[in-house]
This record gives structure tokens, sequence and C-alpha cells, in this order.
């Protein structure tokens, strides 16, 4: 195992010894929430150990003495990466109450229940110039991403480490859009079908419980061929599997066909 420091990903820490996750829930109860498989995955993919240490209101130290018995060399030199300020945008200052649809999300997901639907279903009746605020414990960044790409703006309030606010706001004609080549996902579908269409593996996922859908997919993408296309059925769009795409230097297009009905296709940039 590589060393860890201050800026390794909790995400790394689990993923390579399975008493990890009881070691780092062991030192506060705010860690409880890792036990399941949908917060964890959206806490973890991009917590740092000095992050985790500062929600535990703890020292980095606690968090090395907890996990060098299970064989983690430490690296106690490294100092952690300071985190970019996010500038206010300007629809923040300019959002009227009215302007404002509210969803707390946080009793869902204490419940165990996967709210992105819910959301999605939401963020169809936001109208220009008006935005949804979701009211959560976490900044939710995979929703972020998928839905900027989808020309929303987004800021994210930390009001607490147990009250996050993230607006999305859809902008108005007169607001300046800057559409990049990504900013549909679904955008050349087509294109991308005909050049893989003789290269395509298919699985379906739609009838597997989560988080199985997506350990599917990533088990896929390790043994896919340079050449080939992993095309997808899937009952939504995975939305946290979106990010770890990016990381692993995938891209893909989605084909939203229908309620319960999504394709993908990922292939390898």
């Amino acid at each position: 195992m590589k060393p860890i420091n201050a800026n390794t990903k909790i995400a790394r820490i689990i993923k390579e010894h399975p008493d990890a996750l009881e070691a780092i829930i062991s030192i506060s109860s705010k860690f409880e929430k890792y036990r399941n498989p949908l917060l964890r995955k959206v806490f973890v993919g991009r917590t740092t150990i000095a992050m985790a240490s500062e929600m535990a209101d703890c020292e980095m130290s606690v968090f090395f003495d907890k996990l060098k018995p299970l064989g983690f060399e430490i690296d106690e030199t490294t100092l952690p990466i300071e985190e970019e300020t996010k500038e206010l945008p300007a629809f923040i200052t300019a959002l009227t109450k009215e302007q404002i649809i509210d969803f707390d999300v946080r009793e869902l997901l204490a419940s165990g229940n996967d709210p992105l639907s819910l959301i999605l279903g939401k963020i169809k009746t936001v109208q220009s110039g008006q935005a949804l605020k979701i009211i959560n414990t976490f900044e939710p960044v995979p929703l972020i991403k998928m839905l900027e790409n989808q020309g929303f703006v987004t800021y994210t309030d930390v009001i607490s480490d147990a009250l996050i606010e993230t607006y999305f706001y859809k902008q108005t004609d007169t607001d300046t859009i800057s559409e990049t080549p990504e900013a549909s996902s679904s955008k050349g579908w087509d294109d991308v079908m005909d050049r893989y269409k003789n290269h395509l593996v298919t699985i379906d996922v739609r009838e597997l419980e989560m988080p199985l859908p997506m350990h599917t997919i990533l088990t896929e993408l390790d043994k896919l061929p340079s050449d080939k296309a992993l095309h997808v059925y899937h009952k939504r769009i995975p939305v946290f599997l979106l990010p770890e795409l990016a990381e692993k230097n995938f891209e893909y297009r989605i084909n939203n066909i229908s309620d319960g009905n999504v394709h993908l296709l990922i292939y390898r940039n």
C-alpha cells in the first residue's frame, strides 16, 4: 500500500483495507452514515483525512493511530491542500424567496432511500429564473456535475457540518450561457453508437439492487478492451457513477428513453 497522508481520500483507504471502514467510524459518530453504501459513495469520494478530521473535530493523528495497526504507512509531513474559496454567483443575491423551490432530502437519506428520482422530477418543474434548493447534510457533487452539464448554475452554501444547501438555478434568456461541447451528455449518441456498432459489450443492470448496478458496470469497464464500448441498460441515470467515469478517463453518452429505461454508452477517452 502507498503511504497515506493528510490529502489521502477516505475512499482509497476503505478500498485498500476491509477493516478501515469500522476503524474510521469508531473515531466519531459523525461517520456512522458511511455504513450506508449510497451515502458512503457520496461522502468519501472527495473527503480527505484532513477534511474528515475537521468534521470529527479531532487531530489527524487520531486517524493515523487508528489506521497504522491495519498496515497503513503514515506520512505526517505532508500538509493538507487548501481548498479554493467559491465566489458568490450573481444569481444568489438576485433570487427572491418566491423564486426558490425548497426540497429537504435529509429524512429520505436517513431512511436509506435514494431521492434522485424525486430530485429529477422537481428539477423538471423549475422555470427560467427559478432555483431548486436541495437541503442536505452533504454537498451532492455528482448531482451538481450532472445538472451543470444540463445548463444549470449551481452554488453550495455550507451552513454547518449537518446542514448544507445547494442551489440549482435555471438561467433566463437574458443570462449569459457558455455551452461547452459536453454540455449535454445525450448529444452525439447516434454518432458514438455508429462508431462502436460492431464493437459493443452489452449488460443489463435494471433488475439489480443498489449498489450492484454501479459495481457491475465498473467491473465490466476494468476489463473492457480499448476498441470497444460498454452498452448499459439501466433503469435510471447513475448519477453517482458519472464522476467515477471521468476519474477513470472514460467518456459516456446517455439516452434517456423513458421512465425506468435509460441506455448508456461508455467508452475510453
